[in-house]
């Protein structure tokens, strides 16, 4: 299934992340802090940099195709979520920041 549209996108987003609180709370008696998401966000971009250097044979360690695709996708998920927990629309702070770019670029 393809996801192209950014509402199906956030909706999927924000159901998987509901499942990983129920998760939490069962492992650890309560639900991951924003600044806990923020956190493994920021880890998971890491690791997007490590893959791309492997990819690039830049880095000893082989990592796959899959795992760099998986960890974009991830981050882009990250992205959905923290945006969602700190009451902003990731639609509107992305049509506000192409817009501003694009203004910036002419």
């Amino acid at each position: 299934m393809r996801t192209n549209n950014i509402e199906e996108i956030i909706k999927r987003s924000l159901e998987i992340r509901k499942q990983y609180h129920k998760l939490e709370r069962q492992h650890h008696g309560s639900e991951w802090t924003v600044e806990e998401d923020a956190l493994a966000f920021l880890t998971d971009t890491g690791l997007i940099g490590r893959n791309i250097m492997s990819q690039q044979n830049r880095w000893p360690k082989a990592n796959s195709q899959e795992e760099l695709e998986h960890k974009l996708g991830e981050s882009i998920w990250w992205l959905v979520v923290l945006a969602d927990r700190m009451d902003i629309s990731i639609e509107e702070a992305v049509e506000k920041f192409l817009t501003k770019t694009e203004k910036l670029l002419k």
